[in-house]
């Protein structure tokens, strides 16, 4: 397990910046018990490297980044490796959570602590609905 000022410097990020992704909801540190310091573990510090990936290397805004953790399937958003031996490949239109309450997923971290868990309340939009979900007008 490590502080934040450890993966501050592993992932070469501000610590301020991977607090703000907690804050969005996109990562659920660990708390030490007496003192209340947050603690990642590898699996966390993967998280927000992928996250600064999406939104950094990628172009996502955090609310695009909301939408995909609720419609993409786990193993697009994680690029995972192995994804075809994974049970949440099989079953792409769930929530790798709610195939892994039945079967094994290839995934190493805890569903509580992981993105698209942690926004599974999160109401998608719909993603080309036009603004203000009025309908776009005719050309003319």
């Amino acid at each position: 397990m490590y502080l934040i000022n450890e993966v501050s410097r592993k992932v070469d990020l501000s610590q301020k910046r991977i607090r703000e992704y907690e804050k969005e909801g996109f990562i659920r540190p660990e708390r030490e018990a007496n003192t209340n310091n947050r603690l990642y573990s590898d699996f966390e510090v993967s998280q927000i490297q992928r996250i600064n990936f999406l939104i950094h290397e990628r172009g996502f805004t955090l609310a695009c980044l909301r939408n995909l953790m609720v419609l993409a399937p786990c193993w697009n958003i994680f690029a995972c490796v192995d994804k075809t031996s994974c049970a949440a490949y099989e079953e792409p239109h769930k929530p790798c959570w709610r195939t892994r309450q039945r079967r094994e997923t290839l995934c190493p971290g805890p569903c509580q602590r992981c993105a698209v868990f942690l926004n599974r309340d999160y109401t998608a939009g719909r993603v080309l609905e036009p603004a203000g979900n009025q309908p776009m007008a005719a050309e003319e």
